[in-house]
């Protein structure tokens, strides 16, 4: 069976202890239920559980399983193995799924259900970043028309009317924190009227500068041709025009904030803290700045709490958060991770899992995620698959869409061999973090005995506390379970408490801090800022946020920039093509080369196999 007939065979259970805390959740369907926050407050006392990350080595286009890892190294601890646990993963974007990878519901009987639902639109949670981002995108535009268009009077009667009732000009509350701002005595917070011409010229003129506009628009397809557009053609806008371009909704700022909240205050903080511009001045201008920061917050109120979901097994699920890995910093939300380290207890494990490889996702889990959350992970297990091992030792390029050459499908050792290099750094890097590694060697069909035990000793000789093979896929939770019990043993030796080596010092310029990551993880010789890059370096740090953590923007198919550099390549040097601020978010972007901030759709897209069945059900989606 396929993976959609496999998730429809299996009703929802809904057989987990878990569900004893249905007061603390707000029913959306018999099968998904969305997570209140204070559920943290019920379990402030309690002790948290194992935290272990699930990653990658370099992924064919094809990906690994490392969903279906995440799955059924759950199921076999939950259904198997009777240990509490919880899974937290991002909810899928729509991009992938009617693009080139598919959904990430996990596979065969490793898989959250309703797989549609998951894949789909879920609980509308990024259709609401969508809706808030470009919110934030028209107050930009329509700021910079209104003050291009207006004298300061009149900017100041129609921002701050007079009360007919009171005869005074009273500030909207999110006013008050640009007020603050400009150090204006809170003496004048009662009425506009008290302001000196001066302060008014200031309050009213963000005086944004066109070229400085940081914000761009989203939508959750892949559309390159959006990746470059003018605004403002219309002759309403009166000759305003201005290139920028969309991203895609999950590389949204928007999307971070949410990854990396704790509360629904701190999020409110956070949206309205983040940078969308800079005035011809060179002072960032922030979405409260705008006055938006509390109509974002807003429409962020509902996606702010966790998705209850289960696998095949029954095992239970928090979906939260869906930035990708390679644009943005691919890791599930800090809430959904807390909320399940409370829930299961010390004798319990959440597993989480990092976007594409650990180069990738993993590092960004470090440097940026747990600096934000301060919890730390006691584990890491790494996904391999013979596959993938082939092609990191010069098999034929592995194309999306395409048959598999017979490389991949005829055992062949010695290449199997030569790719081991990739995860071999990969082990490296997890060890260098201060994780214990247990390598999950996913089996697939054509893989043979002396290829797969091949894959065990490399691991095992780079390092790794063990290297399992796991048959999850097609066994489910069962498949899983040496990996699981591999991994009890891995977190059980500790005898101190889980520590994290972070790859740089947020003290350290942000070129520095960019090196170190292209050096230490990648196995880079060094970095190349463009003249553009390194004046953003010098804006950012003015500005203050010259001591934020950095998000790499870089291809997952290679440790370079260069995607079809495969294996373990080292003496390269990373070109960074721009620098984004998140300052919101905690962080800044960095993008690799020609890295694209909205994927494009391929020849074969997946949407020609999706559709509607007689009966209603969907069909094709994987």
């Amino acid at each position: 069976m396929d993976g959609a007939t496999i998730a429809a065979s299996k009703p929802p259970l809904l057989s987990s202890p878990f569900f004893l805390f249905s007061l603390l959740i707000n029913p959306s369907t018999n099968f998904q239920q969305q997570v209140k926050l204070s559920v943290l407050d019920r379990l402030s006392s309690a002790k948290r559980g194992k935290y272990v990350v699930v990653a990658g080595m370099t992924p064919t286009p094809l990906g690994e399983g490392k969903s279906t890892t995440t799955v059924g190294l759950c199921q076999a601890l939950g259904a198997h193995l009777s240990r509490p646990v919880l899974t937290t993963v991002r909810q899928p974007s729509q991009g992938p799924t009617f693009g080139i990878k598919g959904g990430a519901a996990g596979g065969g009987y490793s898989q959250i259900i309703p797989m549609e639902s998951l894949n789909l639109h879920l609980t509308g949670d990024i259709h609401a970043i969508t809706a808030a981002n470009n919110l934030c995108a028209a107050a930009v535009d329509a700021r910079m028309f209104h003050e291009a268009t207006q004298s300061n009077g009149a900017l100041f009667n129609r921002l701050c009317p007079v009360d007919d009732k009171t005869g005074r000009r009273p500030f909207a509350p999110v006013m008050l924190r640009r007020l603050r701002k400009l150090g204006i005595s809170e003496e004048k917070f009662g009425d506009a009227e008290l302001l000196s011409e001066e302060e008014r010229s200031a309050f009213v003129r963000l005086d944004i500068d066109p070229a400085a506009v940081s914000w761009r628009r989203v939508l959750d397809v892949n559309d390159r041709f959006l990746r470059g557009i003018t605004t403002g053609q219309a002759a309403t806008e009166k000759g305003h025009m201005r290139s920028t371009g969309f991203d895609i909704s999950v590389a949204s700022e928007i999307m971070a904030v949410l990854a990396l909240t704790t509360s629904l205050r701190d999020m409110r903080e956070r949206l309205g803290a983040m940078v969308v511009a800079s005035s011809k001045k060179g002072t960032p201008v922030t979405a409260d700045d705008l006055g938006v920061g509390g109509a974002l917050t807003v429409l962020m109120r509902d996606a702010i709490e966790p998705t209850l979901m289960q696998t095949l097994e029954a095992t239970p699920v928090l979906v939260h958060a869906g930035p990708f890995a390679n644009i943005a910093h691919g890791n599930s939300s800090v809430l959904a991770d807390d909320v399940g380290l409370k829930l299961v207890g010390e004798s319990g494990f959440v597993v989480t899992e990092a976007g594409f490889g650990a180069d990738i996702g993993l590092e960004k889990f470090v440097n940026i995620k747990c600096r934000a959350s301060g919890l730390l992970p006691d584990a890491a297990v790494l996904v391999a698959t013979v596959r993938a091992l082939k092609m990191h030792g010069g098999g034929p390029p592995v194309t999306a869409g395409k048959p598999l050459d017979k490389a991949y499908t005829q055992e062949d050792v010695e290449l199997v061999s030569k790719g081991c290099e990739n995860l071999a750094r990969h082990i490296a890097n997890c060890k260098n973090f201060g994780l214990p590694v247990v390598v999950a060697i996913n089996k697939f069909a054509s893989d043979t005995e002396a290829e797969l035990a091949a894959v065990k000793a490399a691991a095992e000789a780079a390092g790794a506390a063990s290297a399992v093979v796991c048959e999850h896929h097609a066994k489910g939770g069962e498949g899983a379970v040496d990996l699981a019990n591999a991994l009890i043993e891995a977190t059980s030796s500790s005898s101190v408490s889980p520590a994290l080596n972070y790859t740089y010092d947020l003290s350290a310029s942000i070129e520095d801090k960019i090196a170190a990551i292209a050096t230490k993880v990648y196995g880079a010789s060094g970095v190349e800022l463009s003249a553009e890059a390194k004046a953003q370096a010098e804006k950012f740090t003015k500005q203050g946020f010259g001591n934020l953590p950095i998000c790499m923007a870089k291809t997952q198919y290679s440790f370079s920039a260069n995607p079809s550099a495969k294996g373990a390549p080292s003496g390269f040097v990373i070109p960074i093509r721009e620098l984004r601020p998140s300052a919101g978010a905690g962080f800044l972007v960095a993008l690799v080369g020609e890295m694209q901030t909205i994927p494009g759709l391929p020849t074969r897209p997946g949407f020609f196999n999706i559709d509607i069945a007689e009966d209603g059900s969907v069909v094709g989606l994987s």
